[in-house]
């Protein structure tokens, strides 16, 4: 099982949970993080540490939601590593209660 980043990382970014992960498996594109499926081992440590509760397990990923499996499996296989913190998007604050962000996906 993986967990998944979903549409609340759009446009905020926040990496913290870059930080606590051991295996390195955040992918960062433009305005948005990614987990690779094949790597993320399962451990729960990125959940909590998401300041906009964007990542989620698999099986509990909202059913509205589900297109961010395939999303993140794709975009990990494109975008670089990253694994260190950096600070969030500079406007992120204004996105954070924002939802339905997926039409602001920069790929």
């Amino acid at each position: 099982m993986t967990f998944v980043v979903s549409d609340s990382c759009i446009k905020c970014k926040h990496t913290d949970c870059v930080e606590v992960c051991p295996v390195d498996c955040f992918y960062e594109g433009p305005n948005f993080l990614v987990i690779h499926p094949d790597e993320c081992i399962d451990c729960a440590l990125c959940e909590p540490e998401c300041p906009v509760d964007a990542i989620f397990s698999e099986d509990e990923l909202p059913e509205n939601e589900m297109e961010f499996l395939e999303i993140n499996a794709e975009l990990c296989e494109v975008w670089p590593n990253i694994t260190e913190k950096k600070d969030p998007l500079d406007d992120a604050e204004d996105w954070e209660e924002v939802t339905g962000k997926i039409d602001h996906l920069e790929r």
